[in-house]
């Protein structure tokens, strides 16, 4: 008893001791609810979710602190550890006020596709990213030795993470196969060409989807047909079973993306890229950053709480406990360092809370960009709207000023419309945004996610529980808690067991990381930690 007590000692002694472990694990589960992990666990297996609750630390109250919550902005927050008034990342995409177009937010012109991808599709780089992210400055202090790799279904999830000095990021194409362009290299590794070739995105397609575990097994959901769901590929009703080899038939190999074997293709390929990459071999401590997208696409078409989604979260356990098998195996139980996390959460649907008589609807943000267009003409006789997207207002201030009119009586105009509104709680200007004060906790948020040369010189808040999106699925963007609250799980090397119920933001993982390997903050962060993963 006393060898097998005093070898355990010498055994947590060394791994304390050890100033970085040999690869961190950055998983990011798209559009996961902290609830998700509450309401489905009596369902989930031990060696996935549950191991690493159990055997790690559990932040049950963390937060992201800013709107719009979207996939880009919360992917660059987690990995610069600031967010988009700093790292510039405002929305997936939008309207640049500076550019006065459009723009998405990995977009590069001056890189090309490599593999088999469209041209459009592998045209991607960091560059609109603005500040460090903890992979980066993994790099440089390394001297660029460890290596950084970020994967995803999605370009930005694989993108965003792996930042500006990345060794490679990977992500899916309709094709079937996993791309990159030309900012990461002259030609894909041949280890990805030899993946692409096997065209295992065929093997999950034919299998078709059908329920995973015993029809009871999903009481945690609404039936089947439920009137709150989308429906896939227009398919006639969204039940099971769904025949994918005739979706893929009549689209691509993209359908696979909006099922639960998107997440599943991508754990195959995160495999493979710890094995060819030799990512966690050596003493140089390197990084995978994954991004499983699925779970939004089931997510926006079906909601939150449809079969189909339980479904992708019973099956994304099992994904999980299977990669976590493969990292012990591979890399060595105590020598990897994984967190979990989402990149934001989701909102109830607002037809399903209406008809349970909570007051609230859809909103089609069409409509409002159109009526935003009427009120102008209406009133001034000209359109003086540029835009409406990711709840900004963007005003043309040059035809404003040729009509002869005062700006900031036009604007207060349509601050007064916008408050007519059954859905809008309140709308601010930019200089409310850019002075923003302690006394109004959402227009912290506003600001926080607010850059002055690119977003909308009006910004507009809903009320709770309304939703910018189609009558069924769900959607996400609000600064409210049912889209910012995501699930945080530490886990691995030199992680603590425990939990926390006290708040905590996303924006404090970056800096946590480098603090816990011992490397530079991220230039835009903070600088705030999770105290609770340095005790001992």
């Amino acid at each position: 008893m006393k060898k097998t007590l005093l070898v355990s000692l010498l055994i947590t002694q060394i791994i304390f001791s050890q100033k970085r472990p040999k690869l961190v694990v950055g998983i990011v589960v798209d559009q996961m609810r902290m609830e998700y992990l509450y309401r489905f666990q009596n369902d989930f297996s031990n060696d996935g979710f549950k191991r690493i609750m159990n055997n790690g630390f559990t932040f049950h109250n963390a937060h992201y602190n800013y709107m719009p919550t979207y996939t880009a902005p919360g992917h660059a927050s987690i990995y610069t550890g600031t967010t988009p008034s700093v790292h510039g990342i405002v929305s997936n995409e939008w309207y640049s006020r500076t550019n006065e177009k459009e723009r998405y937010c990995t977009d590069d012109e001056a890189v090309t596709t490599l593999g088999d991808g469209t041209k459009q599709e592998g045209a991607m780089s960091p560059k609109n990213l603005l500040a460090t992210t903890i992979t980066d400055e993994l790099r440089m202090a390394t001297n660029f030795q460890g290596k950084v790799i970020g994967i995803s279904i999605k370009d930005r999830g694989a993108i965003l993470p792996a930042g500006h000095f990345a060794n490679w990021a990977f992500w899916y194409s309709k094709t079937g196969n996993f791309i990159s362009s030309s900012f990461y290299g002259d030609k894909l590794p041949e280890w990805v060409t030899s993946f692409n070739a096997k065209k295992k995105y065929l093997d999950y397609i034919n299998q078709g989807w059908n329920l995973y575990k015993p029809l009871e097994t999903y009481n945690e959901s609404d039936p089947d047909d439920s009137p709150y769901e989308g429906k896939l590929y227009g398919v006639d009703k969204p039940v099971f079973p769904y025949d994918l080899k005739s979706m893929y038939q009549k689209n691509d190999a993209g359908v696979l993306r909006n099922t639960p074997f998107g997440n599943s293709l991508l754990a195959d390929f995160a495999k493979e890229a710890i094995e060819k990459e030799n990512l966690g071999k050596d003493e140089v401590t390197d990084f995978l950053a994954i991004s499983f997208s699925s779970t939004d696409y089931v997510g926006h078409v079906l909601g939150a709480r449809s079969m189909e989604l339980q479904d992708t979260y019973l099956r994304l356990d099992d994904t999980l406990a299977d990669l976590l098998k493969y990292l012990d195996e591979k890399v060595g139980k105590n020598n990897y360092l994984l967190f979990l996390t989402a990149d934001h959460a989701c909102a109830e649907n607002s037809m399903f809370l209406k008809n349970k008589k909570y007051n609230v609807t859809n909103i089609d943000y069409k409509e409002v960009s159109k009526s935003l267009k009427k009120f102008s003409t209406d009133t001034f006789g000209e359109d003086f709207v540029n835009n409406y997207s990711s709840f900004n207002v963007f005003l043309n201030k040059k035809k404003i000023k040729e009509k002869g009119l005062v700006y900031q009586d036009v604007e207060q105009a349509f601050k007064n419309y916008l408050m007519t509104r059954e859905h809008v709680q309140r709308v601010y200007n930019e200089d409310e945004i850019l002075h923003a004060c302690n006394n109004d906790f959402y227009l912290n948020m506003i600001a926080n996610g607010y850059d002055v040369t690119q977003n909308g010189e009006l910004v507009l808040l809903d009320k709770p529980g309304y939703m910018q999106y189609m009558a069924t699925g769900t959607s996400h963007g609000s600064p409210y808690a049912y889209d910012t609250h995501a699930p945080l799980l530490f886990y691995g090397w030199n992680i603590p067991k425990g939990e926390s119920h006290t708040k905590k933001y996303i924006t404090q993982i970056a800096p946590t990381l480098a603090q816990k390997i011992n490397i530079t903050f991220p230039n835009g962060t903070k600088c705030e930690v999770l105290d609770e993963l340095f005790k001992k």
